[in-house]
């Protein structure tokens, strides 16, 4: 093991030695053990129960052989440190074509579905098939707010994903929540892991669509508790046009606003590095950064999202 690699997993053992308490404590079961926190090993490694999944950012200017030789070593280190076999440590990488040569790489080749549990709820994650894995555990503080706050409100969940949210707002008693995104695939794990959880599927709630044209629509209803997550950008074919937040926040904020009861709350986040807000058209009580109050301890990096408290 050369000096480099010998300082990753030093870090990483270091790192896992203290977050492994504190999951303990907290009775966490996936979290973030190393978060790209030296420049020269670019990983992100989560932990998901007794598997690994590790975003690889590697650079463009590596050959392909370069970079299947860095994955390699640096997942023999991630087997050894973490004391994991190697067939339950998932590699994707994430600026370049992934190849699934790697004995450490799984994406596409050998689907690897688990249910993974979060304060006391389950959900079903894909280790193998996409780059995400369906739940993203940076938004784990915030999930934990609507435990609190949906309990007998009307719930609204948009750019839902697998429905996450969805699954904390009702499983505290919401009054009703309605998931909206445009994946069938999504909609659909959505709804398995409402039936993970023993919770009603009523499928006028599940709706696979365009976000936008959802806020376009006539009101039926209107919300108490909003929670808005969208890509950076999106260009669909099952779109009319494409979707870009720094664009078309203003507007589609806008819109929901029309789907508000007054005093209603907006938690719009996502994961744009260069995102500036302009809430400018929105004639609500307050709109402010929360942003730190929502990343984990777990994540180094306190710029994984940006997170907006809006009071209509």
């Amino acid at each position: 093991m050369n000096s480099g690699m010998e300082a990753f997993a030093n870090r990483l053992k270091k790192n896992f030695r203290q977050l492994v308490k504190w999951a303990n404590r907290n009775t966490i079961t996936c979290y973030r053990v190393y978060d790209h926190d030296i420049p020269e090993y670019p990983f992100c490694v989560d932990i998901y129960e007794d598997c690994i999944h590790v975003s690889a950012y590697l650079s463009r200017y590596q050959s392909i052989e370069e970079q299947d030789e860095y994955v390699t070593e640096a997942g023999s280190v991630i087997a050894e440190v973490l004391n994991i076999p190697a067939e339950k440590i998932f590699v994707k990488h994430r600026r370049v074509l992934a190849r699934r040569e790697e004995q450490y790489e799984k994406v596409a080749a050998v689907q690897h579905k688990m249910v993974v549990q979060e304060n006391g709820l389950k959900f079903r994650v894909n280790l193998s098939d996409y780059l995400d894995t369906g739940l993203f555990l940076d938004h784990r503080p915030l999930r934990s707010r609507f435990l609190v706050e949906a309990k007998g409100k009307r719930v609204l969940n948009l750019f839902a994903y697998t429905g996450s949210f969805s699954v904390y707002a009702q499983a505290s008693g919401a009054r009703e929540v309605v998931t909206v995104d445009l994946s069938q695939t999504y909609i659909q794990w959505a709804k398995d892991n409402f039936e993970l959880n023993g919770l009603e599927v009523k499928a006028e709630n599940f709706v696979q669509g365009d976000v936008m044209t959802f806020l376009k629509e006539d009101i039926k209803e209107k919300y108490d508790l909003v929670i808005v997550d969208p890509p950076s950008f999106s260009n669909s074919k099952k779109m009319s046009g494409t979707w870009d937040t720094q664009r078309d926040h203003p507007t589609m904020l806008h819109l929901l606003l029309k789907h508000c009861n007054p005093g209603a709350k907006i938690y719009f986040s996502n994961n744009f590095r260069n995102f500036n807000p302009d809430f400018s058209r929105l004639n609500v009580q307050s709109a402010k950064d929360i942003s730190l109050e929502t990343i984990p301890e777990d994540f180094r990096n306190k710029q994984i999202h940006k997170c907006y408290e809006i009071i209509v």
